[in-house]
């Protein structure tokens, strides 16, 4: 056992009647880097949370090298030598990439109380290009950067001053390959230094492969902590839900023919500098996969189909000739969409489950252009129970839940508005394998209605496990379609992509 460097003592947190955590008592040591790991809702980053000062701790409390700990706010903790990479977006728009950098240290940079911003752009740039991202601008404004980029400023951010502890909160779901092995060079980097990294992730393998220790929970308890090298992913499972898990949750039919009716056409679709004449056929009752690198132009095809993108050039055309060309036009067309970014495309998070799940469907909901409170509140029940939401009701701020079911929320509001066509950008993304289960069958539903789903995922098993046909993109075009085939492989795929 090595030296301890963090102790969460008899720590609880609870929202409402919900009790997040339960007096969770763990310790992590110095140069080591320890997995947590738990189905949505299990505490995970709750307990995170309150370590770094996001939320207020109930009862308990951190103890950070032998003194007790007390942040109330990531400034606070980064100063006492604790830093997180958050599950969503973690950096701050209208500010520059180095004042996101350094937000909290500006004084480093002031004489006689002006800020010497030449300077701090000087010191971001070093630091980015130190880590091998020269390409990010340290004087850019941060909302010109995607959101992979802006997780890699994060990573900048989170470890550049050497923290004695770094919590890396379901990081890995949002990078490329490229973006994941910097992080996993600079967890390795703090490790030999002799700090320590918190490892979030639903990856079991990934978990077990770069952790030394693994830590679980379930419903806010902490169940067990074990030796990476002792363990599989299925003893991992077993730990997270109480029983033994079936790890077969894809379609298992092959040889079904899709309907020859085409629903949806993309026709010779490019949006400057992303995606250049992409074409393609939606069929009724069909999943179409779409896959690829992340940074290959698949996520900008789900926002082009959906109106979203306003310099998109070619057509999409519905089957009776309406050309979706806007968002509005998209939502009063029956075609749903579902970004990879929940938090800030998907979801308005400082509002209630209810108002979110409604809001799509305000037009069918109203009364004589009136909207009843009541009637909004057992849509919301509806579709909230349908697709089994983990919350205290509907009333509860979407900020609240865990990242499973936000993404839960997400896709009810869309099933409430039933819509025939629905674009789904990594639905799974930073969810658990009960969570993906539920999700899996939600679409082998919705298909067996006669809906059509573009399903945008860079998890290859998940493409050719759910998915009919297979687009392969790479540098913004096609370079390869798949037929559903139980010979088709991993490698099959990777061939076209790279």
């Amino acid at each position: 056992m090595g030296e301890e460097i963090l102790r969460a003592e008899n720590v609880n947190k609870s929202f409402g009647i919900t009790h997040a955590v339960k007096d969770v008592t763990m310790s992590f040591q110095k140069g080591e880097i320890h997995g947590l790991i738990g189905e949505n809702g299990s505490g995970k980053s709750t307990l995170m949370c309150m370590l770094t000062g996001i939320y207020s701790i109930d009862s308990g409390r951190f103890v950070l090298d032998g003194k007790e700990l007390h942040v109330h706010n990531q400034v606070e903790a980064n100063r006492n030598g604790v830093s997180i990479i958050v599950q969503e977006m973690g950096t701050l728009p209208g500010l520059t990439v180095a004042e996101n950098i350094f937000l909290g240290s500006e004084d480093r940079f002031c004489k006689f109380g002006l800020k010497n911003t030449a300077m701090m752009n000087r010191e971001a740039q070093r630091l980015l290009n130190q880590y091998g991202f020269n390409r990010i601008h340290a004087s850019a404004m941060i909302d010109q950067y995607d959101f992979e980029d802006r997780k890699l400023i994060e990573i900048v951010k989170a470890t550049y001053f050497n923290p004695k502890v770094l919590v890396v909160d379901e990081t890995t779901t949002t990078l490329s390959q490229a973006g994941r092995q910097e992080l996993y060079k600079q967890m390795d980097r703090l490790k030999k230094e002799g700090h320590t990294v918190i490892f979030i992730s639903h990856d079991l393998a990934e978990v077990i492969q770069y952790t030394d220790s693994i830590s679980v929970l379930r419903d806010g308890v902490l169940i067990d902590t074990v030796k990476s090298s002792d363990v599989t992913e299925n003893d991992l499972k077993r730990l997270m839900v109480g029983r033994e898990l079936s790890g077969r949750y894809y379609r298992t039919d092959y040889g079904t023919p899709v309907s020859g009716e085409v629903v949806l056409s993309v026709k010779d679709v490019s949006v400057p500098g992303e995606i250049q004449h992409v074409s393609f056929d939606l069929h009724k009752g069909e999943i179409l996969g779409i896959g690829g690198l992340s940074e290959c132009g698949m996520h900008e095809v789900g926002k082009a189909v959906f109106g979203a993108s306003y310099d998109r050039e070619g057509e999409v055309k519905l089957q009776n000739g309406t050309s979706i060309d806007s968002i509005p036009t998209a939502i009063d067309h029956s075609v749903a969409y579902v970004s990879k970014d929940r938090d800030n495309e998907s979801l308005v998070v400082n509002d209630s489950i209810r108002d979110n799940i409604c809001l799509p469907s305000m037009d069918k909901l109203q009364v004589n252009h009136i909207l009843l409170s009541k009637k909004l509140t057992r849509f919301a029940e509806k579709y909230a129970n349908l697709i089994s939401v983990k919350m205290v009701g509907v009333s509860q701020f979407v900020s609240d839940l865990s990242g499973g079911n936000k993404q839960k929320v997400a896709l009810a509001r869309w099933i409430g508005r039933n819509s025939d066509i629905v674009v789904l950008d990594s639905p799974t993304r930073g969810i658990d394998v009960k969570v993906k289960a539920d999700i899996y069958a939600l679409m082998s539903d919705m298909k067996k209605q006669g809906k059509s789903i573009i399903l945008i995922s860079e998890e290859i098993l998940e493409l050719l496990g759910m998915c009919d046909r297979i687009l392969v993109m790479k540098d913004g075009v096609v370079s390869g379609e798949f037929q559903r085939d139980p010979k088709l492989t991993e490698e099959d795929f990777i061939a076209k992509m790279v």
